[in-house]
């Protein structure tokens, strides 16, 4: 199992800790691996709910494309040739 050391942590952040953990009958460790978890999980859910919503303001202001514009086929060839060139 990965080993996972902090540095220099907050001498108030560590007794906060300690308290949680002695609340939830948990150990400092298995309190920070709960936390870290919990956090990272919100975290992802946060993004996932920013990008849904960013998602249907697109979708609700109706966007068509236009007659000119290039197909996707066409984007991604040029893409791709633009690569094949070496100018990335």
């Amino acid at each position: 199992m990965p080993l996972l050391q902090v540095r220099d942590f907050p001498a108030e952040t560590y007794g906060l800790l300690a308290q949680t953990a002695e609340a939830e009958n948990r150990s400092i460790t298995q309190q920070t691996i709960y936390l870290l978890t919990k956090a990272l999980q919100d975290e992802t859910c946060k993004n996932k709910l920013r990008r849904t919503n960013i998602l249907c303001q697109i979708k609700e202001m109706n966007l068509s494309v236009a007659e000119q514009a290039p197909s996707y086929e066409s984007l991604i060839r040029e893409d791709r040739d633009r690569d094949e060139g070496g100018i990335l």
